[in-house]
């Protein structure tokens, strides 16, 4: 097989070259992913995502002699997209309960408080101040906006200051809960 002819073909729309060069370079693509990922499941998107976008994009390469290279950067960019992807998944009952980690009366301090707030306060405060979560990766979790991440978390906060006061007062007072 004449690579080079292949792949002018494939760039000239002809499906059946395309084919003939995954077929080509399919275990050098896996082996790439596999190197970077280490699910299978995970190599399989990678790849099927690297082949979707090479096909799509084929009319992009303007050196048939790079084809090799320019497939397995494709494959290798889709491997760090789910790396990234998986990095950012949280699952958010794991971060409710893993949010109180210190020792001592400041981590009943903070339960109490969050307890008294409701859950998507308690969430969003927990997430930006004991998780270190940024508002952006707080929006990608939450699946929201970043300006409503902002005034969720400006408001949770409004709120918190709210209960810690009315807290204080009633320790004052010697009422307490």
């Amino acid at each position: 097989m004449n690579l080079i002819k292949e792949v002018k073909r494939a760039r000239k729309g002809n499906k059946a070259s395309f084919e003939a060069l995954i077929r080509e370079y399919k275990t050098t693509m896996y082996r790439v992913s596999k190197t970077i990922l280490k699910q299978d499941e995970d190599c399989a998107d990678a790849l099927q995502e690297a082949i979707l976008k090479a096909f799509h994009s084929i009319h992009t390469l303007k050196e048939p002699k790079y084809f090799k290279t320019w497939l397995i950067r494709i494959v290798m960019n889709e491997c760090y997209a789910i790396i990234r992807k998986q990095k950012k998944i949280v699952s958010l009952d794991k971060v409710h309960e893993e949010a109180f980690v210190e020792r001592g009366f400041d981590r009943i301090e903070v339960k109490e408080l969050l307890s008294h707030l409701t859950e998507e306060d308690a969430l969003v405060l927990q997430l930006f101040y004991i998780k270190d979560f940024t508002i952006r990766d707080m929006a990608h979790v939450m699946e929201v906006p970043e300006n409503t991440i902002k005034t969720k978390l400006r408001r949770a906060k409004k709120r918190a200051r709210v209960q810690v006061r009315e807290e204080e007062t009633s320790w004052k007072s010697g009422n307490t809960y």
